[in-house]
């Protein structure tokens, strides 16, 4: 079932619609202290970026007004990279999902960006204690890889991990690094993910840590281009490390 949305961008610091997404942000991931905080999304629209990093929230509503879903992304110098996309509970399965990466994909193509990377936890990675929080919050890794599929992305055969946020606050290792190419390539090069990463993580790591976590993911990779692999699949690194397909 199709559920008439209207995506819309927030501009104003005061819209109410900032503390209805941040609800449902709250209410629909698993581990919400991971993520962008919702006291921290009036100074996004206000401030509109730091750096070479623009932010974005879109949130989509019903004929009524009410706040479906939402998403923030942030429009970085080559490439996009979204944070988090959120949908109520009670509206998923509706198209909301979709209706929001749509509208992301039309800014990004109006910038003259390259595509839109994101990171999903792969579900074969996914420890006992995460996969029983998500079954809380009516959330399955398994269909969200299944989605994220269907609306355009592919993980980037790379072995990525976020810096910061496991345990003893080292690299979170759960996560593959996923891209929607605005063209349909079947391939990346290594220097636009690099060059987005170091964009997108300087903003919370400094420019010197990021550059160097660059560096590092690009000594990982081993090569100039990078396959783009079915977003339900895991990077080829993984595969013989006891890692489920």
């Amino acid at each position: 079932m199709t559920l008439p949305v209207t995506v819309r961008r927030v501009t104003d610091p005061e819209d109410p619609a900032l503390a209805a997404f941040g609800q449902i942000q709250e209410q629909s991931y698993y581990a919400p202290d991971m993520l962008i905080p919702p006291q921290a999304f009036p100074h996004l629209v206000a401030g509109g970026g730091r750096g070479e990093r623009r932010d974005r929230i879109l949130v989509a509503e019903d004929a009524s007004g009410q706040v479906l879903g939402g998403t923030v992304y942030h429009l970085l110098p080559e490439a996009g990279f979204s944070s988090f996309v959120a949908v109520a509970r009670e509206a998923r399965g509706r198209g909301v999902s979709r209706a929001l990466h749509a509208a992301r994909l039309e800014d990004i193509r109006a910038h003259g960006l390259r595509g839109l990377f994101a990171d999903s936890v792969f579900p074969g990675r996914e420890d006992a204690a995460d996969r029983e929080a998500e079954a809380r919050v009516g959330t399955d890794p398994v269909a969200r890889r299944r989605a994220l599929h269907a609306l355009g992305y592919r993980t980037v055969d790379v072995p990525y991990w976020q810096p910061v946020g496991g345990p003893n606050g080292g690299p979170l290792t759960d996560l593959d690094l996923i891209y929607d190419p605005m063209d349909g390539a079947t391939t990346v090069p290594t220097r636009l993910v690099t060059s987005t990463l170091r964009a997108y993580w300087g903003a919370w790591l400094g420019q010197s840590r990021a550059r160097r976590e660059a560096e590092a993911l690009a000594e990982r990779a081993g090569s100039d281009t990078l396959a783009l692999l079915p977003a339900t699949e895991t990077p080829t690194y993984w595969r013989g490390k006891g890692v489920e397909q």
